[in-house]
């Protein structure tokens, strides 16, 4: 029932998003995360473990975490002005591809036995909360208040395409890369530190601190399988 609460949240999330309205689909986005975590503790605690429960969580996470950002990407590329129907037409579409590699790290994430307490890749429910971080930069503040600078230059038509396409692109490399990322399952300085961090972010940005919680996130994985690397 949990489970498919957190899908129900990804469906309502996609619809809002492709309705261009990234608030409501980040507040949904963000009830099926917490939905995902809770279906996992009560299968924990009610010693309640199947294969089909396994099954449905995934569904369930390439919904909310992987076709709702896609929705949401793919109405930030509707923003621009292309220089040909083509272009206008046909390239939004790539911002589905985040689905689809998202469905790709799930499956890993199924089969890979290296990830009982970490993981290797992007976790989908990070990436969503990145991308929704990145759609609602129109009402990006800082320390409460009203920060039109930066919403009007990442938006540049100049620049703000570009962006797109290389942010897609990477963040499908990161999802089914072989980068460890730390568990917020597990307890410990790292984890700690790192929440620490994000209320903060997000306090002062709201739900653009969301995106650069992320990223922080992702920096902070990447650091330490350098450090760990090193020391081996």
């Amino acid at each position: 029932m949990v489970t498919c609460l957190n899908l129900l949240s990804g469906c309502v999330a996609t619809v809002f998003a492709l309705q261009g309205d990234a608030f409501t689909a980040t507040i949904f986005i963000m009830a099926g995360a917490v939905f995902d975590f809770f279906d996992g503790f009560l299968a924990r605690l009610l010693d309640a473990h199947s294969i089909i429960g396994k099954d449905m969580d995934s569904l369930a996470d390439d919904i909310t975490f992987g076709l709702a950002p896609a929705a949401l990407m793919f109405s930030l590329f509707k923003q621009y002005p292309y220089v040909t129907e083509f272009g206008a037409t046909y390239v939004p579409y790539t911002a589905f591809l985040i689905a689809a590699f998202s469905a790709i790290r799930l499956a890993k994430f199924n089969n890979d036995a290296r990830q009982t307490k970490s993981f290797i890749g992007l976790p989908t429910p990070a990436n969503a909360l990145l991308i929704a971080g990145i759609a609602n930069a129109p009402m990006a503040s800082f320390m409460w208040m009203d920060w039109p600078e930066f919403a009007t230059l990442w938006r540049c038509p100049g620049v703000g395409l570009s962006v797109l396409i290389i942010l897609t692109g990477t963040l499908c490399y990161l999802l089914v890369s072989e980068i460890p990322m730390f568990s917020l399952k597990e307890r410990g300085k790292l984890q700690y530190a790192f929440l620490a961090i994000s209320a903060i972010l997000i306090l002062l940005c709201g739900f653009l601190g969301l995106a650069v919680a992320m990223a922080t996130y992702i920096t902070i994985s990447w650091i330490k399988m350098i450090i760990d690397t090193d020391d081996v």
